[in-house]
């Protein structure tokens, strides 16, 4: 089998592999809701001074567009909606339900785009709203109207689209439509959708409109990234995101999930600098204070990390051999690292001890290594400092580098 390279992606040269990039997707456009969704994340709140940095950059990584807050939600959650519409380059959203006053606020604040929302379900329009279907399309109209006339751009979101009745939600659809909407958002609020339903979801939503489609996936069962790329390739257009995948309950599509899955394996260049994902995601776990997982894809300390004698060997032979191929370390401004324990091999020695200045031969790093396994199952952290005393105790010459 041959393999080839793609072109140069920010100044990286990757592995094709082997899944040849296809068209399902032409355009990926990046709508950031780290700043509000992801804020929802119980225990979570942003200082002005964090969200500012934060939409900074995000604005600087070529984010599209970053829904800055819910205006209406106090006067700090305005100021620092406002503060952000000011200094950023990429379209600044604000949130309202379809209320007078919360569109308002958003207006007010000086957004571009006012993203309206009112509950689709029977569920939610019964027992949260305590209205009717009614009045809910009447509403929604209303607000995309208002809107549009005062010159920002109208999202319209039919909240829990997923747990609305098919009829009702196009109905709804067809009316902001008319009404001028620019974007529908497409929300799986409970995040009970699956690829095959959603895609179904956004194709049939797409023949009853003209506006442009955006969708925004909850994590409940995992599946968030996987519905938001089958919304993609259904015919969306634009992904709601949060940094880490923070947000209500367990969370929403994570933004370097989404990113690098659209830039890697399908081939679409986002227009986002992938390069600040790992300082971006480090930024958020801190002011969030929600840890990141280990084995969180793409941004956890294990997504480049390798023990395993037999992947460790291949990876520094040919990083291709035991990564995905597509996408390397440098893309997303991280580092690869190779992990001392039990499942250490002789290859992944061999480099440390190389790098930090020894000149070991086999037989000495086969001792070496036999330690670093002894020690490893015994659940003990191997360092890099441990290996270097362990070398310097087996007399194992040297040029040490001092750290």
């Amino acid at each position: 089998m041959t393999t080839t390279h793609a072109p140069p992606k920010g100044g990286v040269e990757f592995f094709q592999g082997t899944l040849a990039h296809s068209h399902e997707i032409d355009n990926v456009r990046i709508f950031d809701t780290t700043l509000r969704d992801g804020e929802q994340t119980p225990r979570t709140s942003f200082s002005p001074a964090e969200k500012r940095e934060i939409a900074a950059t995000l604005d600087e990584m070529g984010t599209h567009v970053i829904e800055a807050g819910f205006p209406v939600n106090g006067d700090a959650e305005f100021e620092a909606v406002r503060d952000i519409a000011e200094s950023t380059d990429a379209t600044t959203c604000g949130l309202a339900r379809v209320v007078d006053g919360d569109v308002k606020a958003a207006l007010d604040a000086g957004v571009e785009m006012v993203h309206v929302f009112v509950s689709t379900s029977d569920v939610q329009i019964e027992d949260s709203m305590h209205a009717t279907r009614e009045e809910v399309k009447a509403n929604a109209v209303e607000a995309v109207e208002r809107v549009n006339e005062a010159g920002a751009i109208p999202m319209f979101s039919p909240m829990d689209a997923t747990r609305t009745d098919d009829d009702y939600l196009i109905e709804v659809v067809e009316a902001v439509t008319e009404a001028g909407v620019e974007w529908i958002n497409v929300p799986d609020t409970c995040g009970v959708a699956t690829p095959a339903r959603f895609a179904d979801l956004i194709a049939r939503i797409n023949e009853h409109t003209d506006a442009r489609i955006d969708v925004h996936t909850h994590d409940d069962f995992g599946m968030a990234t996987a519905n938001a790329m089958a919304g993609l390739e259904a015919g969306a257009e634009q992904v709601q995101v949060s940094v880490n995948g923070i947000g209500e309950r367990a969370g929403n599509a994570a933004f370097e999930e989404v990113v690098m899955a659209a830039e890697s394996v399908y081939g679409v260049d986002t227009g986002v600098d992938t390069r600040g994902i790992a300082d971006l995601s480090e930024m958020i776990e801190a002011w969030s204070d929600v840890t990141v997982p280990v084995n969180k894809p793409v941004v956890g300390d294990n997504a480049f990390a390798h023990e395993s004698g037999i992947h460790a060997a291949g990876v520094i032979e040919n990083s291709d051999t035991f990564e995905t191929g597509v996408m390397t370390p440098e893309m997303v401004g991280a580092d690869r690292e190779f992990v001392l324990g039990k499942h250490t091999g002789t290859h992944a020695v061999r480099k440390h001890l190389e790098q930090s200045g020894f000149t070991p031969t086999d037989a000495e790093v086969r001792k070496v290594t036999r330690r670093v396994k002894d020690r490893g199952a015994e659940k003990e952290r191997v360092t890099v400092a441990d290996l270097r005393r362990m070398a310097r105790e087996m007399d194992v010459d040297s040029e040490e580098v001092r750290a």
